[in-house]
């Protein structure tokens, strides 16, 4: 491989057909910003919830009615296959 004077390499590797690659030096300047951006963005949302503007006491009793509708219909599937049986 010529990459001329321009591009200097830093790295090859060889995969499992033995194909020789070349990796150019640096470049992984788009890596690392994202790898900062995702930190960032983790920082900000850190101890976050989903904003659904209720308050403790309300979204506790969301959630008791959502759980006991999903017990309610456990319970009816095993009564089902129970009898099914």
């Amino acid at each position: 491989m010529d990459f001329g004077d321009r591009m200097s390499l830093s790295a090859s590797k060889e995969d499992a057909a033995g194909v020789l690659f070349a990796f150019p030096k640096g470049g992984n300047q788009r890596e690392l910003a994202r790898q900062k951006n995702l930190k960032k963005t983790q920082e900000i949302h850190k101890g976050k919830r989903k904003e659904d503007s209720l308050s403790a006491s309300q979204r506790k009793q969301r959630d008791s009615e959502i759980m006991q509708q999903k017990q309610k219909a456990a319970n009816e599937r095993k009564s089902q296959q129970a009898g099914g049986k």
